[in-house]
């Protein structure tokens, strides 16, 4: 489940990374962050199911990041 969850995420997340590059619109750049936010947490859940505590506390730090990150730019605009 997390395996499915996190490659539709980042297939999101690359897709609107390209769009924004191509079309030099970055209007989605704030959902694309929390998009990124959220395949951090899949990513660092991931880790902590393989045994990997080192590797899901950073990804769960990325998460934390990049979410207040785009919670920020969704406050601001």
């Amino acid at each position: 489940m997390l395996k499915i969850l996190h490659i539709l995420l980042t297939i999101t997340v690359v897709s609107l990374a390209g769009y924004s590059l191509i079309t030099m619109d970055f209007k989605f750049q704030p959902y694309m962050m929390l998009f990124l936010s959220l395949t951090m947490l899949v990513m660092g859940l991931r880790e902590f199911k393989k045994g990997n505590k080192g590797s899901g506390v950073l990804g769960i730090v990325a998460f934390s990041f990049c979410f207040f990150v785009s919670i920020k730019i969704f406050l601001l605009n």
